[in-house]
This record gives structure tokens, sequence and C-alpha cells, in this order.
């Protein structure tokens, strides 16, 4: 595999890159978060928050308790780093900004409006992959999340 090198010009001082623009100011703030896991508090608030919305929703967790386990992880994970429970399952260029506009915060909107949980962890009855429970103990989360 060749490395892209950048040739540089000089016009009247100034270096022009052939290879990339220079880059734009940013109007955000930059946060570097890294990877750790949730605080065990978090957890079970996120595994509380998830079983009392289920029930009150009507929906249920997924019939694989795995895929409960990694949202609600995902979901203390983001409480304990961005201080709001944004949805783990998507992409966000800015999760910070994300975070404080509110619309990927659990329950999403389109949960709330349509009954749509993009992370299959509120899932209608009629869905392929819905199982029997609303509920999920701390126990189960860690089991299932132990290897990851």
């Amino acid at each position: 595999m060749r490395a892209l090198q950048a040739s540089t010009s000089y016009s009247a001082g100034f270096g022009i890159s052939a290879a990339a623009p220079p880059p734009r100011p940013s109007r955000h703030r930059h946060v570097i978060l890294a990877q750790v896991e949730p605080s065990e508090k978090s957890v079970e608030i996120m595994r509380k928050f998830s079983e009392q919305y289920a029930r009150r929703s009507a929906t249920y967790f997924c019939v694989d308790k795995g895929v409960t386990s990694v949202v609600i992880k995902g979901l203390a994970e983001h409480k304990d780093t961005l201080g709001a429970p944004l949805c783990p399952c998507r992409h966000y260029d800015d999760k910070v900004a994300e975070a404080q506009q509110g619309f990927w915060n659990c329950p999403c909107v389109p949960m709330r409006e349509r009954k749509e949980c993009h992370c299959m962890l509120f899932l209608t009855p009629d869905n392929d992959f819905a199982g029997q429970e609303q509920a999920i103990t701390l126990e189960e989360i860690k089991e299932t999340t132990a290897n990851m």
C-alpha cells in the first residue's frame, strides 16, 4: 500500500497542499472520550428506567437478552460521560451537541412518537425479535456482557 504524500509548493511564502484543503475552524468544542465501563450505579439507573418504560409503553425486551444488556450499558456509559442517555446505536459527529439537543436521548423522539426503537431495546409485541419479558436483572446484564 502506498502512502499519500502531500506535495507543497510555495507561492508568496504560503504553503499550498495538493492533498487536502486547510482545516476549517470548528465552532464546536472537541471532547475526547475514552471508552470506559459505565458505573454500576448508572447501569442500575438505566436498567430500572428500561423496565419501567417497557411496562409503560407496552413494549418488550429482545428475545436475546444480550442485545438488551449491551444497549442498557451503552445508555449508562453515555449517562456517565455526557450526562444524558444518548442512544448508543447511532453514529454522531458531535455526541455532546446531540446529547444537549435531546432528539436521540432515550427514549428518543421516534420511540415516543411511533414506538420505533432503533436499538431494539423496546420492541412492540408484533416484532419478530420481541421476547416476553419487560425485566432484566443486573446479574443478567453483567453475565451477557462479561466478555465484551
